[in-house]
């Protein structure tokens, strides 16, 4: 069940997080032109809502940078990890696969390609290498070590830790969003990205797998240094 879990929590996250991208992005969307705030929110409630329901069942990673740094951490154990990756990234695909499904029409009624594969993953409002993946990085690292962090608060479980997380993606999006698209889990992107690869649409560009070095590794080496700099601070213990 944990794999399945996976699986169908980032299928979710990624059919609700690409499809506000396409109904603000795409033409005769009716939503079109409601610009990044609507995009910002509607990620954070696209982590949040698969969060609640398998967060029981999986511990709703969604995320392979998540799931390694738990891992490297102690949290998680090294024999699933493999396992929860392919899961996210397969989720990844299928949720972008039928975002584009849904929104077929309005794809072959939007002429400029570059809109489109916003609609499935991320890239650089400026191209700069080592810049991006610093962005990446330090994204994801404030994403892993807030999420860690908030675990030292008593009673931070549950659906409170659960509306917690939409809360920093939402910060990580309106602060730092507009860089790179704030990526910050390889399956978000890589996934999503597959799906733009193979999809037959009209006027496609292509589907910039150089930029996937950037997502994929970012945000693992982001999550890594938050796992570490979570694991030296000397937290004070848990009161009840």
């Amino acid at each position: 069940m944990p794999y399945i879990g996976e699986f169908l929590g980032t299928m979710l996250l990624i059919l609700l997080g690409d499809g506000v991208v396409a109904n603000v992005l795409l033409n005769r969307s009716g939503f079109k032109g409601a610009g990044p705030v609507q995009i910002t929110f509607a990620w954070g409630l696209a982590v949040m809502l698969p969060a609640y329901i398998f967060g029981a069942s999986s511990g709703a990673h969604f995320n392979p940078a998540l799931t390694i740094a738990l891992a490297a951490g102690g949290m998680f154990p090294w024999s699933m990890v493999f396992g929860y990756c392919v899961a996210q990234m397969a989720g990844a695909f299928v949720g972008a696969c039928l975002m584009w499904l849904l929104f077929a029409d309005h794809f072959d009624a939007t002429e400029d390609p570059l809109l489109k594969r916003a609609c499935f993953c991320t890239s650089p409002s400026i191209p700069n290498r080592p810049r991006n993946f610093l962005s990446e990085i330090v994204g994801t690292f404030v994403l892993v070590f807030a999420i860690l962090g908030m675990s030292q608060i008593n009673g931070m479980v549950g659906a409170q830790g659960n509306f917690v997380v939409f809360c920093i993606i939402v910060s990580i999006g309106m602060s730092l969003g507009g860089l790179t698209g704030y990526a910050i889990n390889p399956a978000r992107d890589l996934g999503p990205r597959l799906a733009h690869w193979v999809l037959p649409m009209k006027n496609k560009a292509d589907s910039n797998w150089g930029y996937g070095v950037v997502t994929l590794f970012g945000p693992i080496i982001g999550a890594l240094i938050g796992m570490g700099l979570f694991k030296i601070i000397p937290w004070a213990p848990l009161t009840f």
